[in-house]
């Protein structure tokens, strides 16, 4: 789809005004979907946070250090960005008194929750790569690294966007 016509499709559903529930009924869903990924971006984050911890983690060689700190730093802007929506239900009505939710707001927390997929996605492959490195050959590496991106890749964005879309 070229930039244009995603450009285009953002401008009409925004200019869409749905009711309050169903606006509560599309926020809903993205907190439901956030549920499902954030278990899986700290479960990569805890994972890079004890590695350097380990005794061997010092004889990593200095490529590996930068791949290793690219998935460090991918999961966790890949959290703060996939918790963000929940926190702006927290601060919002409560402490402001700031409606909760506007059809600006789900857009905005969907177009966070979508950033932070896609650095979770730079965290896996960065993991996939330092991980198989290790174990195997540089070249076998990028081999794994594409291959886990490209499903990746196709599963979460070619699938909804295209896919879906010729229905």
């Amino acid at each position: 789809m070229a930039d244009r016509e995603v450009s285009e499709a953002w401008n009409h559903a925004e200019s869409l005004e749905p009711s309050a529930e169903e606006i509560d009924d599309q926020f809903r869903a993205l907190m439901e979907g956030l549920r499902t990924t954030i278990p899986g971006v700290m479960v990569l984050f805890s994972f890079l946070l004890v590695l350097p911890l380990q005794a061997t983690f010092g004889d990593i060689s200095d490529p590996n250090t930068i791949v290793f700190y690219t998935a460090f730093g991918s999961a966790a802007l890949s959290s703060v960005l996939l918790i963000a929506p929940s926190v702006h239900q927290r601060v919002r009505a409560p402490i402001t008194g700031i409606k909760r939710r506007s059809r600006r707001h789900v857009m905005y927390a969907t177009k966070l929750a979508i950033a932070g997929t896609i650095a979770f996605l730079v965290a896996i492959g960065a993991v996939v790569f330092l991980v198989s490195s290790l174990v195997f050959t540089d070249v076998f590496a990028v081999t794994a690294t594409v291959f886990v991106a490209t499903v990746a890749a196709w599963a979460w964005f070619y699938v909804p966007l295209v896919t879906f879309n010729r229905d």
